[in-house]
Parts: structure tokens; C-alpha cells; sequence
């Protein structure tokens, strides 16, 4: 049992206290509850998409695709909303052609043994250039939206917009998912020693497949929130996206060499670090300083978490040769 000091969600809890209280300090409104609900709608992108990418480090692996899936996504429901497509319609359309991009990085490396790295970074550039040759370049501004489009994700429900609590639903489902079915228990598996893995009869080509296949269907939704939320969409929306998303992950404790994790050290990540985009800012620190607390803030907690993983997919085989030897004896 993790005791407090040792337990990563609590030390990065912590953590987010104290940069909340030296914010505080210096501008005492930035902790309103007011405040703090638009830091957290802020962060709703970057918390859905720090789920999806969480399962894919899990299985040892990795996303880079995922901002450019979020942007050709954003775009397609633009230019769907500007046909008269209803905004059901819209979400659906927005969630299947995210989970296809992440099924066809799912697939490239599951049926081609391509690391995912590769993988993603082609599949980045493609997604990307497939907007330009959507739109030519063209952008989707306010005035070409409608006011329905625009209006679900703003819209005010027991104080938070849609779009928080659409993030609330999805950490919800992604604790169910990876905590209490075997498709999440197979993600800890593949990621903590694929060998093992592979004698208990799971696929870790297939598993992985999933992992891409869910991290690219929050990519979709997400792509609809942010162009809906900001009201425009063109090529470069949300381009270097994908490295804070994978900063969020790293921050919040997941193994970047797969098999350990949380939901709740995700989310945490991703928070810790909108309201260090947030509250710095406003407190007078320039980028560059914002650019220093960051990365110093990403080489902290690999440090941390290359401290705390341990042989535990070896001592795994070691103990069943054991008992094989044991058996024969």
C-alpha cells in the first residue's frame, strides 16, 4: 500500500497546492472559483487528449499524431456545420473519423511492426496536409458557424461549461475502462512486459490497436470542442499541441517505456500544467521563464518515475520458471 510521501497523485497534488498559493500570492483573484472553473475549462483539451495518450504509452508506445488528428477533425465538423449537418450527426462523424486516423496508426504498427514513433510522425504530416487539401488553405471563421455549433461546449450547466463536464464524463469512463475491464488490464500487461503478455494468451499487437483506435476517437471529439469553443478552424490549429500533451502524461507519473500509470496522474498532469499556461502569464513571467518551469517540471518527474519502476516484468518469468522447476522436481 502507497504511503503519502511515496504515493506520485499525492506528491503532484502537492504540487499543484503550492503553485496555486504562490500564484495566489501575487494575484489573489487567479484562485476565485470563477477563475479556477475557466482554468479547468481551459484544460478540458488537454485532459481528454492526455487520456487517449495515456492508454497508448501504456502499451509501450506512442501518439505524436494526436493534435493534427484533433485539427482535420475540427475542420471536417466546420465544414460539415457550414452543409446544415445536424450537431448530432456532427459528433458522431467527428468521433468515427477520429477513432479511423488512430485505427490506422493502430495498424501500421500492429500489422507492420513500424514503431509507433514513425508511425505517427508520417500520419501527423498527413493529417495535416489532408486539411490543406480540404480547404486550400482556407479558414472556417465565427461568421460562417452557427450559432448552435458554436454555443454546445459554451453553454452553462450547474456552473461549468458543457465542455468540462463532457471532460468529467470522459476521465469517468476512462477510470472504468482501464481499471475495471480486461482491455485496460491489457494495457498494464502489453506495457509492463509484452513477453509475459503474450504466454497469458493477450494480443499485443491488437492491444495496442485499441489504444490507438480510443486515443484517436477523444482526438475526434476533442477536434469538435476546441474549433467549436474558439470559433475557427484552419491547418495549423493546434500545431505543438501534442508535446503538451505528452509533457501532462509524463508530469503525471506514466512510465513513458509503458506498463504504470493512473487516470488520476494524468489528469493532474494535465492540470498542473494549464494553470502554469494560465497562471503564470498573468503573474508577469515571460514564456521563456513559463518554457523553463515546464521542462524543468518534465525532467523532475522522469526522474521520479525512472526511480520508482523496478524488473517487475522479469521477476514475473522468474517466478514461473520457478515454479515450472519446481513442478518438474
Amino acid at each position: 500500500m502507497k504511503t503519502f510521501p511515496k504515493s506520485r497523485e499525492a506528491i503532484l497534488a502537492l504540487a499543484i497546492l503550492l503553485l496555486l498559493a504562490v500564484v495566489a500570492s501575487r494575484f489573489p483573484g487567479f484562485v476565485r472559483p470563477v477563475s479556477l472553473a475557466n482554468v479547468l475549462t481551459d484544460t478540458s483539451p488537454l485532459i481528454i487528449l492526455a487520456l487517449g495518450q495515456m492508454v497508448v504509452i501504456l502499451t509501450k508506445c506512442i501518439d505524436l499524431s494526436m493534435a493534427a488528428n484533433l485539427a482535420l477533425s475540427g475542420m471536417v465538423a466546420g465544414l460539415l456545420n457550414m452543409a446544415g449537418v445536424p450537431l448530432p450527426l456532427i459528433l458522431i462523424a467527428v468521433v468515427a473519423l477520429g477513432a479511423a486516423l488512430g485505427a490506422i496508426n493502430g495498424l501500421l504498427v500492429w500489422k507492420l511492426a513500424i514503431p509507433s514513433i514513425v508511425v505517427t510522425l508520417g500520419t501527423m504530416t498527413i493529417y495535416r496536409g489532408a486539411i490543406f487539401l480540404l480547404t486550400k488553405g482556407q479558414w472556417i471563421n465565427a461568421h460562417q458557424m452557427s450559432d448552435g455549433f458554436k454555443a454546445f461546449p459554451r453553454a452553462v450547466f450547474l456552473g461549468l461549461p458543457v465542455m468540462a463536464w463532457i471532460m468529467i464524463a470522459i476521465v469517468i469512463a476512462a477510470w472504468v475502462v482501464v481499471n475495471r475491464t480486461p482491455l485496460g488490464r491489457a494495457f498494464f500487461a502489453v506495457g509492463g512486459n509484452p513477453h509475459a503478455a503474450v504466454y497469458t494468451g493477450i494480443s499485443v499487437g491488437r492491444t495496442q490497436f485499441w489504444a490507438f483506435t480510443l486515443a484517436g476517437a477523444l482526438a475526434g471529439l476533442t477536434g469538435y470542442l476546441w474549433v467549436a469553443r474558439y470559433a475557427v478552424a484552419y491547418v495549423d490549429i493546434a500545431n505543438g499541441f501534442e508535446l503538451d500533451v505528452v509533457a501532462a502524461c509524463v508530469i503525471g507519473g506514466i512510465a513513458i517505456a509503458g506498463g504504470a500509470g493512473s487516470v488520476a496522474g494524468a489528469v493532474m498532469g494535465a492540470i498542473f500544467l494549464g494553470i502554469v499556461k494560465n497562471a503564470l502569464p498573468v503573474v508577469g513571467i515571460s514564456p521563456f521563464a513559463q518554457m523553463a518551469i515546464s521542462g524543468t517540471a518534465i525532467l523532475i518527474a522522469i526522474a521520479f518515475n525512472a526511480r520508482g519502476q523496478g524488473p517487475k516484468g522479469r521477476i514475473i518469468l522468474k517466478k514461473a520458471e520457478h515454479r515450472t522447476l519446481e513442478a518438474g522436481a
